[in-house]
């Protein structure tokens, strides 16, 4: 169990003040709140995170309900033509504690996410924090086991990342990239082949 902070060079991108206030709590880093939606109407707001993130990158750390999404991937837009690492939480149901009712979703936000698992989920979306090395995985090696581009595939993804504890929205090439980021293509083929059996 980790108790010190993990120095973070990237600027992470979160929703809102709680969640600023747990990765504060985890991470030396510059954090950035998004304010929910408010991001997609504050030009000014926008204008100061491409600055940072021209300067810094940025560590995108949202949700993994389908507001998340959306922002992360506004945010991914926003800063398209910067250094981008994306931090998946996996899909916990359950509700944060200063709530009285679970969200739309019923799933954990970054706030409500156990440390671990946001200490995990950094680390494996900045490469120099990463440990893995191999041969990345391919858009063929999903369409050769059946993830992409065939009858049932999109079921078979959906069946892979739940046992994978990733959250359910990625899309598939968010999917590859989040795999890239946690195996080598030797690492994934053999749980592949496991979660076949």
């Amino acid at each position: 169990m980790e108790n010190h902070k993990i120095a973070v060079g990237q600027v992470i991108v979160v929703e809102g003040k709680y969640d600023k206030i747990k990765v504060e709590s985890l991470f030396d880093a510059t954090v950035f709140v998004t304010d929910g939606f408010r991001i997609f109407s504050d030009r000014t707001r926008g204008a100061l995170l491409q600055r940072l993130a021209r300067k810094r990158g940025v560590v995108i750390l949202t949700d993994s309900d389908r507001a998340g999404f959306l922002i992360r991937n506004y945010v991914k837009n926003l800063c398209r033509n910067c250094e981008v690492y994306h931090a998946y939480i996996p899909d916990l149901f359950g509700k944060e504690r200063r709530k009285e009712q679970p969200s739309k979703e019923g799933k954990l936000g970054v706030e409500g996410v156990p440390a671990e698992l946001l200490r995990q989920a950094v680390r494996d979306a900045v490469p120099e924090m990463r440990q893995k090395s191999g041969q990345p995985i391919t858009k063929s090696d999903l369409y050769l086991l059946g993830l992409s581009g065939g009858t049932g595939s999109s079921e078979r993804r959906a069946e892979l990342l739940k046992s994978l504890d990733l959250p359910e929205n990625l899309s598939t090439n968010g999917m590859l990239e989040v795999l890239n980021a946690l195996w080598s293509r030797e690492a994934f083929l053999e749980l592949w082949s496991a979660e076949e059996k």
